[in-house]
């Protein structure tokens, strides 16, 4: 199910970012991001009246000055354009209407996307005034906002969710599999490997995101879906800087995914682009299977598999149930391989332990290791009982939950694995007080 995107746009020090994290602070989204990975994200997870959508700061990109303001405004108003499902420019009513508010209001009205004019530091009714200036733009309706001190901030996403298109569920009968990596690892080559098998039949299936076609390939009777990842390995049409965007891209096709094939570029190493989609991969709770394309160009593979398998372990250690397997998009090594570990890891998302196991699981596992005591007062597990699949999800009663601490449920998590395996998917374990 894969969630619409609200990107803001608008000159620098309009207060973007202040918004931004406004809209993800009201959101019920909770979760625990993943150290040096997702931590400094520009997209998150929002939720308004249950409608739940990703939240864009495209200030955010910018961390430091470019030089050419118009060049980046104009990459971002290029980003939003392509991505967006509503887009908000914002505008600032201290400094007023600028030359720039106004091309980039061109720009982004002839895109025929949802627009929302927000007019930001507008702390309270009297400061209403500084609306009029902005009526120049030519817009139906301009929303006042205070980004800073919240007012009239509901009624902000009152308007948004109002705009948001109703999320339909993918129902597919067939895994559905996204490659994705960053630019030039060879993911275009190795897609075209994929469905030109000769035991593969090819055929358009209309996508869900803009005009992305998806096909379907026939393995040994099996169906997989392969999930168009063109936004990510090709540069846009408008020529904006796909690196900027590519990890805000990449979240179209994993959203949508069961299983994202990490593409890593076997002769480059691990960067700190490949930990970063793996991490929305992780945070998304998606299966995944790390593949090291390019193998055909390493010398001394045995060697090099153990030199990249550590160097995964070390620098992807929280997709360290993920499996991994080299291939050759170029010259169509290995790729049948992949198919049969598709197979495993979607029967291991939607594995259910019954309880009866689970509880003997979590007695074995306590009686083991016990727990430290929590404000003088000694902490129990009473039982643990799965409450969901794909991902698998637990969770475990205690008398006092926040006595247990993140260390003691991922040695949890380690023991779960090593009994029950759930190779190659995330697996979620909550805390709960036993009333």
């Amino acid at each position: 199910m894969a969630r619409p995107f609200v990107v803001i746009i608008g000159r620098t020090n309009v207060g973007k970012s202040t918004l931004f994290n406004r809209m993800i602070g009201s959101s019920a989204a909770i979760v625990e991001d993943v150290p040096n990975v997702t931590r400094d994200r520009n997209y998150m997870e929002a939720v308004w009246e249950d409608k739940a959508f990703i939240a864009v700061d495209t200030g955010g990109f910018y961390t430091e000055p470019l030089g050419d303001i118009s060049k980046q405004m104009k990459e971002q108003a290029a980003f939003a354009i392509e991505e967006a499902d509503v887009i908000i420019h914002l505008l600032d009513g201290k400094a007023g209407l600028t030359p720039d508010d106004i091309e980039l209001s061109k720009t982004l009205r002839a895109s025929g996307k949802k627009i929302l004019w927000v007019v930001n530091k507008i702390d309270t009714p009297k400061r209403e005034d500084r609306l009029y200036d902005f009526y120049a733009l030519g817009a139906d309706e301009l929303l006042p906002v205070s980004a800073a001190t919240g007012y009239e901030f509901g009624e902000l996403m009152d308007r948004i969710a109002s705009l948001l298109p109703q999320l339909s569920k993918e129902e597919s009968a067939y895994p559905r599999i996204a490659i994705v990596g960053r630019p030039n690892v060879g993911k275009s080559t190795l897609v075209n490997a994929l469905l030109g098998k000769k035991r593969m039949i090819v055929s358009p299936v209309p996508g869900t995101t803009r005009d992305a076609v998806d096909s379907v390939c026939l393995y040994y009777k099996n169906k997989y879906l392969i999930i168009d990842t063109a936004g990510i390995r090709k540069k846009g049409k408008l020529g904006f800087s796909i690196e900027r965007f590519s990890a805000v891209r990449a979240i179209r096709s994993i959203e949508r995914c069961d299983i994202a094939l990490i593409v890593l570029d076997a002769s480059d190493g691990i960067t700190e682009q490949d930990q970063k989609i793996a991490g929305i991969v992780e945070s998304c709770a998606k299966g995944a299977i790390f593949l090291l394309n390019k193998w055909d160009l390493v010398h001394e593979p045995e060697t090099a598999y153990k030199k990249i398998a550590a160097e995964l372990l070390r620098e992807m250690w929280f997709l360290n149930y993920a499996p991994m397997i080299s291939v050759s998009g170029m010259e169509k090594k290995r790729i049948t391989k992949i198919f049969p570990v598709i197979d495993e890891i979607i029967a291991e998302r939607k594995k259910r332990i019954p309880t009866p196991e689970i509880n003997r699981f979590i007695k074995d596992v306590t009686s083991g290791v016990p727990l430290s005591l929590y404000k003088g007062r000694r902490v129990k597990i009473h039982y643990m009982t799965q409450i969901g699949t794909e991902p698998p999800a637990f969770v475990i009663f205690s008398n006092y939950p926040a006595g247990i601490k993140g260390s003691y449920i991922r040695y949890i998590e380690k023991r779960l694995r090593e009994r029950f395996s759930f190779r190659g998917t995330p697996v979620r374990i909550y805390k709960k007080a036993k009333k």
